[in-house]
């Protein structure tokens, strides 16, 4: 497949990715950092080359909103926001998943206030992790291009028929210019296809309720095909990836593993700092280390099986969170993730890190210091602290 190659940040890829789907409605509100985006549709609209309908609101709610109804109605539907952005629409969030609409929402993670800061961690998407919406997590622009065009075929199968969160890194990826590979615009088109509902409100002569009040004896029920459609859904992810790969020639799983077939100790990372540890890993290879880098690109459904083993060989692993969960003990994935290897049977050391909030800087330093505590846990030379901040200043 002929590939175009640009330089691009992240916010510009995505809306490009936008430009070639052409989906048909996209009610937008701004917020930093993700404002560019429905900019940048707007000038495509207004230059004739896509005819998405472009609605502006008055809040994040109100997007989420006209979102969810013209999804309802059987338009193809998107929108993208940020931080506080994504927390307006939290009742939203929910009825746009248990109504089962497969629209998408670019999101562009900056930290949840107080205090107000615009700069990225994961708690925006980590906030909305139960509300029933497929989350994937991007490590440069070129991931969140590609993330994007596969996030329709995945929300539109029958099989799952969510709405899916594409995330990439506030200012780190979404701002930031790096080499990418774009696809051609006919081939995309074909990638991601014509949506055709089966059910939809604005169907002549089949009427249907999007949304009605449901009694006891079937809500549970309903919540259940819910959450049966997040398990099919990781299959459904697998399969779009194959397709993906064959379009051009790039490969995605639930997660990648970077040098992790003989590594005693493993970080677990998301977004865009996992290219940091890869760095940090490449040094100490050189230095005789064995370890490597987890990079979970899949957080929603969450591949519990397939992380346990793919942990399961290494003596130590680094769970890094750029999240405070403020449950007392650990982050979000501080938490999932040795419930995960609890429940496969996978008993290694693991170290739940909170790094980057608000933006602070993470360094290859950082990591290398990451890993030489988790050897130091693995020999029994220290004891694992279950929850350590990284780059926390001193008093």
């Amino acid at each position: 497949m002929k590939s175009i190659r640009e330089r691009m940040s992240g916010n510009e890829a995505v809306a490009y990715g936008i430009r070639q789907v052409n989906p048909d409605v996209m009610p937008a509100f701004p917020i930093t950092p993700s404002t560019e985006i429905p900019q940048m549709v707007s000038t495509y609209i207004a230059n004739g080359e896509i005819d998405t309908e472009f609605i502006p609101v008055e809040s994040e709610h109100s997007a989420m909103s006209a979102a969810i109804g013209s999804e309802a109605a059987g338009a193809r539907t998107m929108t993208a926001t940020s931080s506080a952005g994504l927390a307006l629409m939290w009742e939203e969030l929910l009825l746009a998943a248990s109504n089962r609409l497969p629209l998408v929402l670019t999101l562009v993670n900056r930290t949840l206030s107080g205090p107000i800061n615009i700069n990225c961690d994961h708690s925006d998407g980590m906030g909305a992790r139960d509300t029933g919406w497929i989350q994937i997590y991007a490590e440069n622009n070129q991931e969140a291009y590609d993330n994007y065009l596969q996030a329709f075929p995945i929300a539109e199968d029958p099989r799952v028929h969510l709405p899916v969160m594409v995330c990439q890194d506030g200012f780190i990826t979404s701002h930031a210019v790096e080499n990418i590979e774009l696809l051609e615009d006919e081939p995309v088109r074909k990638f991601v296809g014509t949506y055709k509902p089966e059910e939809f409100l604005l169907n002549p002569g089949k009427p249907v309720a999007v949304g009605p009040y449901s009694v006891s004896n079937y809500a549970m029920e309903a919540k259940k095909a819910q959450e049966d459609a997040m398990e099919h859904a990781g299959q459904v992810i697998l399969e779009v990836a194959d397709r993906f790969e064959k379009l051009s020639g790039r490969r995605y799983g639930f997660f990648e593993e970077y040098r992790t077939e003989d590594a005693e100790y493993i970080m677990l990372i998301m977004g865009s700092a996992a290219g940091t540890a890869k760095a940090a890993v490449d040094e100490l290879r050189k230095e005789g280390w064995k370890v490597g880098v987890l990079k979970l690109r899949v957080f929603r459904p969450f591949p519990e099986k397939e992380l346990a083993q793919a942990l399961s060989k290494c003596r130590a692993a680094a769970i890094m969170d750029r999240c405070e969960s403020y449950n007392g003990c650990s982050g979000p994935l501080g938490s999932e993730v040795p419930a995960a290897l609890y429940r496969g049977k996978v008993m290694i050391e693991t170290v739940n890190y909170i790094y980057g909030l608000a933006g602070r800087d993470f360094t290859v330093e950082d990591v290398r210091e990451i890993f030489s505590e988790l050897r130091e846990v693995a020999e029994g030379r220290i004891e694992a602290p279950n929850h350590k901040y990284i780059g926390l200043r001193s008093k």
